[in-house]
């Protein structure tokens, strides 16, 4: 399975440290944030990643290099502009093939990747047309985004809302209909959605939205506590 870090946003809250590096690439307890990710994913077998960037995107290249040092082959996916989260992957695509894929927010920390491998065979064997983990609501998001229902089926009811963790598997037919440029993802989600087509599950593990400077704190905390 190939998987895409979404790493063009410009991260606002997250100034003055995202005036001169992009948001995946701020010092977590040592290491840039997103470098978390390129490990766990290396450790799961994962072989190809695609890193869509923007604002200071060179900047991605030049740290992370051709992926080699986890035995991985980074592709890199620029925007002039920012495409948003479903333009993104679309512009991505030609990189993603037509096999099912991983996404994974650049600005959010999880202690570990769930297992996949159901939730893929969902996806591939056209039963969902994308498969999302939802995470308890957080202070900042206290409405959450989806419930789960029977069957894994992920629905728009008020009904124990839980919050999106930026982590999904997506089958590209997904996007087919979408047209080129900025998307955002959350229509196309609701929409497929509402037909049925989404399936998810709650995971329990340690998230965090870095999206803030107060939450980037928390974090390193954490993470050196964890030493």
């Amino acid at each position: 399975m190939k998987a895409m870090i979404l790493a063009a946003g410009r991260g606002e809250r997250l100034r003055p440290l995202t005036d001169t590096l992009p948001k995946p690439l701020v010092n977590v307890a040592g290491k840039p944030l997103i470098e978390y990710h390129l490990e766990k994913l290396a450790t799961l077998g994962v072989k190809q990643v695609v890193i869509n960037h923007a604002w200071l995107g060179h900047k991605l290249p030049e740290q992370l290099g051709d992926g080699q040092r986890w035995g991985l082959q980074i592709n890199y996916s620029a925007e002039t502009e920012a495409l948003e989260t479903a333009g993104g992957i679309k512009q991505a695509l030609n990189f993603l093939g037509d096999e099912p894929f991983l996404v994974i927010n650049g600005d959010v920390f999880i202690d570990y990747l769930p297992d996949l491998s159901v939730a893929y065979q969902r996806v591939a064997q056209h039963q969902a047309d994308a498969f999302l983990w939802l995470v308890d609501n957080p202070q900042h998001h206290p409405l959450g985004d989806f419930a789960i229902s029977a069957q894994a089926k992920l629905n728009l009811s008020d009904e124990q809302r839980f919050t999106f963790s930026g982590l999904g598997i997506y089958h590209p037919t997904l996007f087919n209909a979408l047209p080129a440029g900025k998307q955002a993802l959350g229509p196309l989600l609701k929409h497929a959605i509402a037909q049925q087509r989404i399936e998810g599950e709650h995971f329990s593990g340690y998230w965090c939205d870095v999206g803030t400077i107060a939450r980037l704190e928390q974090l390193q905390i954490r993470l050196q506590a964890q030493r």
